[in-house]
């Protein structure tokens, strides 16, 4: 069953109306009676579903923002993985410590081409979530991605890398692991990467758990995905001792696609379907696949060191630009 937010409730209630008049008349023609003005009425309450759900979209709030790119039903990294690669082969264990399950990569085909994908999984129910710890890795994970990255150097293969995390897991076991040690390195080891390096940010881009699979050439975000170094309940805690103060930690946090865009932090935005991915899942994935594929046409013939200067004067900017 589709899942609705907080904002979505008008369109809700079209929908819920919508889906009662189809089994009515469905009903009705198993039964024999005609179904012509349920069809009239279901044609226009859709069209009135439409427009509200364009309109709602049309002006989503910062905070609304976080609340779809949140949503349970959204592709996750592993439905990337699964409908934009083929021969998929997951690689697992850091060869140190163990597997992270939050942490997702191995070897597959994108397009035919050999590639690496990295990825932060989330899980769509209990039970998957639960086995990925819901997309926080701990520094096992990162060393896995760090080991993958580095592979994909040697063998001169791309990196696609997917973003879905609210950031790495802040458990005592990761920190006596060496979390923060783990994050530095992996961002050292995809700065240093000489073949390119997609990123992607699917849903959840937090903190250094996001950033440690995200120094790459191109970074990607999809519409409504949200990319930030600290929650907005998090932070409207810590500065204001209030999460009912979260709205303006939003506001304040440019953690929108559009502001980082304007701010020169991401470079490209992926147009989402109306209602976000999780209303056109497949659809979301194929727009992902189709920029991704523009990008690395982009990137083809620049050797490993051109890669690494250019990715190393890229993330330089960022700190030299002017403030807006």
């Amino acid at each position: 069953m589709r899942q609705f937010l907080d904002f979505e409730k008008s369109v809700a209630e079209l929908e819920t109306k919508i889906d009662e008049l189809r089994q009515m008349g469905s009903q009705g023609k198993d039964s024999g009676t005609s179904g012509i003005n349920i069809d009239d009425e279901i044609a226009r309450l859709s069209e009135k579903a439409d427009k509200q759900l364009r309109s709602t979209y049309a002006k989503l709030t910062p905070l609304q923002k976080v609340q779809v790119a949140r949503h349970a039903q959204r592709p996750k990294a592993l439905d990337y993985v699964r409908l934009l690669t083929t021969d998929y082969t997951p690689l697992a264990g850091d060869r140190a410590f163990g597997d992270d399950n939050a942490m997702i990569g191995g070897l597959a085909r994108f397009r035919g081409e050999p590639v690496v994908v990295v990825g932060t999984e989330r899980g769509h129910d209990t039970e998957t979530r639960l086995k990925h710890n819901f997309g926080m890795a701990r520094p096992e994970g990162y060393r896995k991605a760090q080991r993958l990255i580095e592979m994909a150097g040697r063998f001169g293969l791309p990196v696609l890398s997917f973003i879905d995390t609210a950031g790495a897991w802040p458990g005592i076991d990761a920190e006596a692991r060496g979390q923060a040690q783990a994050i530095a390195k992996s961002i050292d080891v995809c700065l240093k990467a000489p073949v390119p390096l997609i990123v992607t940010v699917i849903g959840e881009g937090g903190s250094g758990g996001a950033i440690a699979i995200g120094a790459g050439d191109r970074i990607l975000m999809l519409e409504h995905s949200i990319y930030s170094v600290i929650s907005p309940e998090a932070a409207a805690s810590i500065l204001w001792r209030d999460p009912k103060l979260a709205p303006a930690a939003a506001e304040a946090l440019k953690l929108t696609a559009q502001d980082l865009q304007s701010l020169g932090v991401i470079d490209r935005i992926i147009p989402e379907p109306l209602g976000g991915a999780q209303r056109a899942p497949e659809e979301a994935v194929k727009a992902v696949g189709n920029a991704i594929a523009d990008e690395l046409v982009s990137l083809q013939g620049l050797t490993g060191p051109a890669l690494i200067q250019k990715r190393r004067d890229k993330f330089l900017s960022m700190t030299r630009a002017p403030l807006h």
